[in-house]
């Protein structure tokens, strides 16, 4: 061993990969940003609106995957808060956030 000089070591196999850790949050911030709005909005939407984002929140996850794959609950989620107009620009804008983040 060299007297303990120079000693790199055995690599097991063990990888820490911290690459997402900034993306991760990102998206955290992103969802929890998209969740916050989508209650603020809730008083301009109708009961039909309301249902559709009240069923479409719980598909909100930080998770990249799963979001990718619940597109068509984005999708209206967007088209809702177009619809309301002036008042919707922030959550379709946070929508455009959390897609650019999915990629």
């Amino acid at each position: 061993m060299n007297d303990g000089e120079n000693v790199v070591g055995i690599n097991h196999g063990f990888v820490v990969q911290n690459e997402g850790t900034a993306q991760d949050a990102e998206l955290r911030a992103a969802v929890t940003d998209l969740t916050r709005l989508l209650g603020g909005l809730r008083p301009e939407l109708t009961p039909e609106q309301v249902r559709t984002v009240d069923d479409a929140l719980p598909a909100l996850t930080p998770d990249r995957a799963a979001l990718r794959e619940r597109g068509m609950v984005l999708a209206s989620v967007a088209q809702i808060a177009a619809t309301v107009g002036e008042v919707g620009r922030p959550v379709v804008e946070a929508l455009g956030r959390l897609l650019a983040l999915l990629g």
